[in-house]
């Protein structure tokens, strides 16, 4: 099998992932969510004509000429309003009270020439209508308020709760079983055993998994065995995407491929044209995308970010996959070898209009540390060499926090 230029196995991988199916959660479970059938209002928003500001309700035919006018009434937010008033007189009314009946106008405190207890003198000339909120003025029954495909923000769940729905049909979360392998490999802990590597994929899969709106399912370290791996792979396959790190090179102990092949994988690629993250390889088991990561952890989180990331949201009925993308200004020569297309890992600066790209650091993909200090990655196209300074390239940020601290900055 030849291995796949990077995007075309980006390709591959979305063309084979489908939405998950829908599920009907209360509003606040579904927070950040995609609404899989449009919603629509099942009341007017406002529901009743109501007074935009503290002040006094007024018939605006009987305010043609300054003049005073005896109070009759005090409404407040929440009370009901469907009694009807002596004519040519005012109603005190609160912010968000019902207008009673007859009433076409608001005249807020700060406009009136002069008031007490039982009068006021109110300005001439009443424009009719203002100063109230009518119903169905910014939502109608009826009206489409979320659309298929909207992401359920803090926004969409106050409107929805303002429009009389209680749930909503969402497409529900990628459940993705994350397992790591190798007999080399411990769990977290404080004394690492001589010989042994802290297994620090999961937990960082796992974490970006979170990030990106799925739900982790952590199956541990498979050993380099037959029966080890055979078992949990069996128990990955009981989830809705399977995740591996490491043992798809050409070690002896390398039997990830062979394991998944007898577990009725079918390989669609099983090297990309990447560096970091050649040696990623990508299946189906049934419908279920099976993703193979390099056990380096570079390699494994970046190959994350831009082949299981997009996958995972395009389950979750997201239409957007791919994170935006920037323009930005080298602040230094960048060399590589030709051959393989290239995640140049970089810190941002905001210049003005302008973004500054800066080296993360060290290269290599056995340093973490520019996973600390990246704000965003630039692929580098397999031919190219030399990239100058001051030269133009196309970056996007890792993270939603970095591009708004740039962008702000």
């Amino acid at each position: 099998m030849e291995m796949l230029a990077f995007d075309q196995a980006r390709k591959l991988i979305l063309d084979s992932v489908k939405p998950l199916d829908q599920i009907k959660l209360p509003l606040l479970d579904a927070l950040n969510m995609i609404v899989s059938e449009p919603v629509t209002a099942v009341l007017d928003l406002p529901s009743f004509d109501n007074s935009a500001m503290d002040g006094y309700a007024v018939r605006s035919a009987e305010c043609v000429d300054a003049g005073e006018k005896p109070v009759s009434a005090t409404i407040m937010a929440g009370d009901r309003a469907d009694r009807e008033f002596p004519e040519g007189t005012v109603v005190k009314i609160m912010t968000g009270a019902p207008i009673p009946l007859g009433f076409d106008a608001v005249v807020p405190f700060e406009e009136v020439v002069y008031e007490d207890a039982d009068k006021v003198i109110l300005p001439a000339a009443v424009k009719q209508g203002q100063h109230i909120r009518f119903s169905g003025e910014d939502i109608r029954s009826g009206d489409c308020i979320a659309p298929a495909g909207r992401i359920i923000r803090p926004a969409e769940i106050g409107v929805l709760a303002a429009s009389g729905i209680l749930s909503v049909k969402v497409r529900r979360r990628v459940r993705v079983a994350i397992l790591s392998t190798g007999d080399e490999l411990v769990e977290p802990c404080e004394s690492i055993p001589e010989g042994k590597i802290i297994n620090s994929n999961s937990p960082a899969i796992a974490a970006a998994v979170l990030e990106a709106g799925g739900e982790p399912v952590m199956l541990g370290i498979a050993a380099d065995t037959r029966d080890s791996l055979a078992t949990k792979i069996a128990a990955g396959f009981q989830h809705d995407m399977l995740v591996t790190t490491a043992g798809v090179s050409a070690g002896e102990r390398d039997l990830v491929r062979e394991m998944l092949a007898e577990a009725g994988v079918r390989p669609l690629f099983w090297k990309i044209d990447l560096k970091p993250g050649g040696p990623t390889a990508f299946g189906l088991k049934g419908d279920k995308p099976v993703f193979s990561l390099p056990g380096n952890p570079v390699s494994s989180l970046f190959t994350f970010e831009e082949l299981v990331r997009p996958a995972l949201l395009r389950m979750m009925g997201h239409t957007a996959v791919l994170r935006p993308h920037f323009k930005g200004v080298l602040e230094e020569d960048v060399a590589k070898k030709a051959g393989k297309a290239t995640l140049f890992r970089v810190k941002v600066r905001k210049d003005g209009d302008v973004f500054r790209l800066s080296s993360a650091g060290n290269q290599q993909t056995g340093m973490q540390r520019t996973l600390l200090l990246a704000d965003a990655v630039c692929l580098l196209p397999s031919e190219t060499t030399l990239l100058k300074k001051g030269e133009l390239i196309d970056f996007h940020f890792l993270h939603d926090s970095s591009l708004m601290m740039t962008v702000e900055s």
